[in-house]
């Protein structure tokens, strides 16, 4: 059969004709009778961040280390799906396929280019993004922070500078004062814990040799001795900067917008032992740290982003069991992991829940669809249980630039041409679609 991509010519007409049509869904695709109505107010939607998806972020830490040799990344995001210009189509579509909610993320190096001067244009242009959400029906959920960062906030030490706090929170006030209104949510950062996961377990760890390369490279291009990148920087001087710098930020944001929630969204992977149970435990508290404590004093809500399960004995982390179906992204399929860390979080932290991000990367989009229906499951189960779970936001709307892995691992409810940026709504984006429209879990 003919492919653009992984979606069929046979599905492409079927998508299209349905959109076309104003129809959430084919009948086939629709709820099984086991889902039953979700909370009144739950939101539905995608998730996305601004430089995976904008493109052309010239004034980033990372354009600057994708473009430098050695290079941690195996292509560049040059334009990505264009979003910046196009947001308005994608923001129409994940409303016509049947979303109430869209999480975004505006970009502090557009806002703040240059230390102290901050661009009202670019304040205009979130506003305008914000702006559409809310004439789609489509309630904002934005981060301020998403692994990007100025390039001369890199420079100057990242946030292993012992000021970052304070410029942070800085940018935060500006930007919260200029949106006003227009949010619906807000979180800081995006995975707050990055660090720590990376240092944790060794599919990451792997990589740290070849990024300090990188950011040598990025260092000695600019002359800045300091030079720093989140994911990759120290966890014991990273973390406290980073703690300081949520509770500043959400501060900041509180007083320009009292009534607005904001929460705090940390990697929640599911951590199993094979063994005694503690060791899972242990594990929890080495990916968390001080975390827990902060997101039960510093934050409105909770952002559980749960993708799948890492298992763990007395000698260390365990590879997925022999024959485990693995994604394209290298993550065992288990999205039973969701339901864990919804668990784990209502225990741990006490807060109101909102599943920030959730997905698998495959070319087979039935996966996709099971991956969902599954992990739907799970959530029902956790509502079921007197959890208050709040959304079910899908890792992505667009298939975008996915970091060091470049455009090789699709997540993508929607196929996106990387030549004319046409968007096409794969069958999983009809069906999570149909699920949302109906509000039924």
């Amino acid at each position: 059969m003919a492919e653009t991509g992984d979606v069929s010519r046979r599905e492409l007409i079927v998508t299209a004709g349905a959109l076309a049509a104003g129809v959430a869904a084919p009948a086939a695709a629709m709820p099984s009778a086991q889902r039953r109505p979700a909370p009144r107010d739950f939101l539905w939607g995608t998730a996305i961040s601004g430089y995976q998806s904008e493109g052309n972020n010239t004034n980033t830490d990372a354009w600057l280390m994708e473009n430098l040799k050695p290079s941690m990344f195996k292509e560049r995001s040059g334009d990505a799906c264009d979003s910046y210009h196009r947001y308005e189509e994608d923001i129409a579509l994940a409303a016509r396929l049947g979303f109430n909610c869209y999480r975004m993320g505006i970009e502090w190096a557009r806002i703040e280019p240059s230390e102290g001067f901050f661009s009202n244009a670019e304040l205009d242009h979130y506003a305008r993004v914000l702006e559409a959400c809310r004439a789609h029906g489509l309630r904002p959920v934005v981060t301020f922070n998403h692994f990007t960062v100025p390039l001369w906030f890199a420079a100057r030490g990242g946030f292993e500078a012992s000021d970052a706090p304070k410029l942070f929170a800085r940018y935060c006030g500006r930007a919260a004062a200029h949106l006003g209104g227009l949010m619906y949510l807000a979180t800081t950062f995006n995975e707050a814990n990055i660090a720590l996961l990376v240092n944790l377990f060794p599919q990451f760890a792997a990589g740290i040799p070849k990024a300090r390369l990188a950011i040598a490279a990025a260092a000695k291009a600019i002359d800045s001795p300091r030079f720093s990148r989140l994911a990759y920087a120290d966890p014991a001087i990273v973390t406290p900067v980073m703690i300081e710098a949520h509770r500043k930020g959400h501060d900041a944001i509180k007083a320009a917008r009292p009534d607005l929630p904001v929460g705090i969204t940390l990697t929640t992977q599911d951590i199993q032992a094979v063994g005694p149970a503690a060791l899972a435990d242990q594990y929890r508290d080495r990916l968390y740290g001080d975390w827990v404590k902060v997101a039960r004093s510093h934050a409105d809500f909770f952002g559980v982003q749960t993708y799948t399960r890492f298992r763990v004995d007395p000698n260390g982390f365990v590879p997925p069991p022999a024959g485990a179906e693995l994604t394209l992204s290298g993550y065992e399929f288990y999205p039973q992991a969701l339901a864990a860390t919804i668990r784990w979080a209502h225990a741990a932290i006490g807060k109101p829940i909102y599943v920030t991000e959730n997905g698998i990367a495959t070319n087979d989009d039935a996966r996709r669809i099971a991956f969902i229906d599954q992990a739907l499951d799970g959530v029902r189960q956790c509502i079921d249980e007197g959890i208050p779970v709040h959304s079910y936001l899908y890792w992505s709307l667009l298939d975008n630039f996915e970091w060091t892995s470049g455009y090789g691992v699709p997540f993508g409810l929607v196929a996106v041409d990387r030549e004319s940026f046409s968007r096409t709504p794969r069958p999983s984006a009809l069906h999570l679609g149909a699920i949302a429209k109906a509000n039924r879990i």
